[in-house]
C-alpha cells in the first residue's frame, strides 16, 4: 500500500504560528522534503522534532519527485515543507503534486501561514477579488507580457520582491500601472514587520531615501472605476456624435440603445443625439 505526502505550511516569520496539525504531520511522517535542510532543521530543532531529511528545491525537483514517488510507493509518509509558507506557492511543490495526481498517490495539502492573504488583509484594498503573480521575471521583455495582461484588471494585484529588486519593480509598476495606491509588506510576522500604504510615486521616493531590507510583498491597487471611466471618455472625445452613435451600433447596440448611451457618455439629453441619429 503507498504511502502519503502530505504539504505542510511552515510560518512565514513567527515560529508560533505552526500549527498543531503541521507539528503532529512533522511529528508522524516517515522523511521530511525540505526545500533548505538547514533552514527546515532549525524549525524541527526548536520544536524537537527528529527526522531524516531529504532535499528538495527547484533545481532538483523534477528528479526529486521521482525520487520520492518511490519511496511513497514503498509506504513512505512524506511530509513537504519550504522554507518558509505554503509549497507549490511561489516554492518548490506543484511538480510532485502533479506527479502525485498522475500516478494516483494520494497527498493531503494542509492550511497554514502564507504570506499573500496577510498582506491582501494588510493592505486595506480590496479583498474581494485579487490576481497572485509571484515574483516577476527580471528582464523586460518578460516583464513586459505580463505587465500588458494585468495592466486593465480591476483585481487587487499582488507581487513578491527581493529587497535588491524593489526600487526597480517600483519604477516599472509606475510607468504601466501609473500612480496607484500600493501597500508595501515587509517582514511579515517578524519582529521588524513593517506596513507601508501610499502611492507608487511616493514609495519609489520613500525607498530611494530608505534603503530595502528584507522580503516584500507588494499590493497593488486594480483598475479603478474612474480610470476605466476616464479611458471611455478620451476613446470618444475625437469623435461626433454621428460616429459615437455608430460606434455603439457596431458594438451589437441597438439604434435606440446607442443612442442613451451615448447622450449618457456625453451628458447631454436624449432627444439632442437623436437628431444626429435621424440620417443614420
Amino acid at each position: 500500500m503507498s504511502g502519503k505526502l502530505y504539504v505542510v505550511p511552515t510560518p512565514i516569520g513567527n515560529l508560533k504560528d505552526i500549527t498543531l496539525r503541521a507539528l503532529e504531520v512533522l511529528e508522524n511522517a516517515d522523511m521530511i522534503a525540505a526545500e533548505d535542510t538547514r533552514q527546515s532543521l532549525k524549525l524541527l530543532n526548536h520544536f524537537n522534532i527528529k527526522k531524516p531529511l531529504i532535499s528538495y528545491h527547484k533545481f532538483n525537483e523534477n528528479v526529486k519527485s521521482d525520487d520520492i514517488i518511490n519511496k511513497l510507493r514503498e509506504g513512505k509518509n512524506i511530509a513537504l515543507v519550504s522554507d518558509a509558507g505554503t509549497p507549490g506557492i511561489s516554492d518548490p511543490g506543484s511538480v510532485i503534486i502533479q506527479k502525485c495526481i498522475e500516478e494516483n498517490i494520494e497527498f493531503e495539502v494542509l492550511t497554514g501561514a502564507t504570506a499573500v492573504t496577510t498582506a491582501l488583509v494588510y493592505s486595506g484594498l480590496d479583498t474581494t477579488k485579487f490576481l497572485f503573480r509571484g515574483f516577476l521575471p527580471r528582464e523586460n521583455k518578460d516583464k513586459n507580457p505580463i505587465i500588458e495582461e494585468l495592466k486593465g484588471r480591476q483585481e487587487t494585484l499582488i507581487f513578491y520582491e527581493a529587497p535588491h529588486r524593489l526600487i526597480k519593480t517600483l519604477e516599472f509598476l509606475y510607468e504601466n500601472l501609473g500612480n496607484r495606491r500600493i501597500a508595501i509588506c515587509r517582514e511579515l510576522t517578524k519582529l521588524h514587520e513593517e506596513i507601508i500604504r501610499l502611492p507608487l510615486e511616493e514609495a519609489i521616493k520613500y525607498y530611494n531615501e530608505n534603503k530595502p531590507r528584507g522580503e516584500y510583498v507588494l499590493v497593488v491597487q486594480g483598475k479603478s472605476e474612474e480610470e476605466i471611466k476616464k479611458e471611455e471618455e478620451k476613446e470618444w472625445e475625437d469623435l461626433t456624435i454621428e460616429q459615437h452613435i455608430i460606434k455603439y451600433m457596431n458594438e451589437g447596440f441597438s439604434k435606440k440603445d446607442a443612442i442613451k448611451k451615448t447622450a449618457k457618455d456625453r451628458g447631454l439629453p436624449k432627444s439632442e443625439v437623436y437628431k444626429y441619429s435621424l440620417e443614420l
